[in-house]
């Protein structure tokens, strides 16, 4: 079964109490995520790991705290999360050559890392029958991901020990409606036991 990982927006911002903008709780997955993202590199799965990439006075930052602004430290993500052979996509059209690349940097401007104008090429150039999602914020960035990988009709699986909420009542309420949409869920564990 052909699987891609999707590694939503795990950067220094969100996922260290001293970022701009601070997920409460995140520190304590970044191994979790590292052991996923790994894991997705010794068996060969391709790894897609979305990035924030604003600019200073990006019109998201009407809505959420200043975060992940291109070329600060913010903006990175953990150095354990990342793997040797990577490449960065940009949100602008790109003639795609993932080569021997392990993870994907998907840069966006949005919460929706479909807004990149290249990723329905990633994905038909991967033809994945499976997509296992993990990363911050589950009713938010998360939600977008698998909406839009949902829409694929391909099994999609959230890891749910390597993903935090804001609004735990949102993130419930969102998680339910989407196993009605056929969303499965799995751990950390599972997924890498399988």
């Amino acid at each position: 079964m052909k699987t891609v990982f999707f590694d939503v927006d795990t950067q220094i911002d969100f996922m260290y109490p001293a970022g701009s903008f601070y997920v409460p709780g995140a520190s304590a997955l970044i191994r979790r995520i590292a052991a996923l993202n790994h894991f997705a590199a010794s068996q060969g799965m391709p790894l897609v790991s979305t990035m924030d990439a604003h600019s200073e006075n990006d019109p998201e930052f009407r809505q959420f705290p200043h975060h992940c602004v291109v070329g600060t430290t913010g903006q990175l993500k953990p150095q354990i999360t990342m793997l040797d052979k990577r490449i960065t996509v940009p949100n602008v059209h790109v003639k795609l050559s993932l080569g021997d690349a392990q993870q994907i940097l998907l840069e966006k401007q949005t919460i929706d890392c479909f807004t990149n104008v290249n990723i329905t090429a990633l994905l038909e150039q991967w033809n994945a029958s499976r997509y296992i999602v993990y990363g911050v914020v589950t009713e938010i960035c998360v939600r977008k991901a698998l909406e839009g990988l949902l829409a694929t009709g391909k099994e999609v699986v959230l890891v749910q020990d390597a993903v935090q909420s804001i609004n735990g009542k949102a993130s419930a309420e969102m998680v339910g409606e989407m196993q009605r949409h056929g969303l499965r869920l799995g751990t950390a564990a599972e997924v890498m036991s399988a």
